[in-house]
C-alpha cells in the first residue's frame, strides 16, 4: 500500500552513514524523506545535489531531510562524501522503510529486485504525512516546489 497524504507515518529506525540508528520521522520538526533507487547513478545524483544546492528553504522551516536508499551505509557514506551532501543519508538495506511507504520496486532494471522507488514524503511534527509522491519512472524527479510549499504551509 502506498503512503498517502493524511496517513500516519510509520515509526522506523534506519542506519546513517556513521552507523548510528536514526528514528524517522522526527518528532521535533517536519521531516522530508527522499527515497532514491541507487547511489552513484545519474538521476539520483542530480536529485540529491539539487537538494544540496537548494537547502535554504528546508533550513528556513527547520526540516529534517533524509535521503534513503537500499544501498549499504558504507556505499552511502562514499556517495555522501563524493557529492558533499549536507544532509543525512540512511540505509534501508532490509527494505523495511520502502515497503512501509509503498515505495519499492519488486522488479527494477537488469533483473534487480527490491530497489526503492524515487519518492518524496513530508511528515509534520505529529507524524502525519502531508505530502506523498511515489514515482514509477526512476528517471523522473520529485516536485521540489510542491515539497517546499508543503513545508511552508505546515
Amino acid at each position: 500500500m502506498t503512503m498517502e497524504k493524511g496517513n500516519k507515518a510509520p515509526a522506523l529506525e534506519l542506519v546513517n552513514t556513521d552507523l548510528e540508528t536514526v528514528q524517522i520521522p522526527s518528532k521535533k520538526s517536519p521531516t522530508v524523506l527522499l527515497f532514491f533507487p541507487l547511489a552513484f547513478t545519474s538521476v539520483c545524483t542530480t536529485e540529491l545535489c539539487h537538494i544540496r544546492d537548494n537547502f535554504k528553504p528546508y533550513e528556513k522551516v527547520d526540516a529534517e531531510v533524509y535521503g534513503i536508499s537500499v544501498d549499504s551505509p558504507f556505499t552511502l557514506k562514499e556517495f555522501k562524501e563524493s557529492q558533499k551532501l549536507n544532509f543525512p543519508l540512511l540505509s534501508d538495506f532490509n527494505k523495511n522503510a520502502a515497503r512501509a511507504y509503498g515505495a519499492l520496486y519488486e522488479e527494477f532494471v537488469f533483473g534487480m529486485q527490491g530497489v526503492a522507488k524515487r519518492s518524496a514524503f513530508v511528515i509534520d511534527e505529529d507524524g502525519v504525512v502531508q505530502y506523498a509522491e511515489v514515482l514509477d519512472d526512476a528517471g523522473d524527479l520529485p516536485d521540489f516546489e510542491a515539497i517546499q510549499s508543503t513545508l511552508e504551509n505546515l
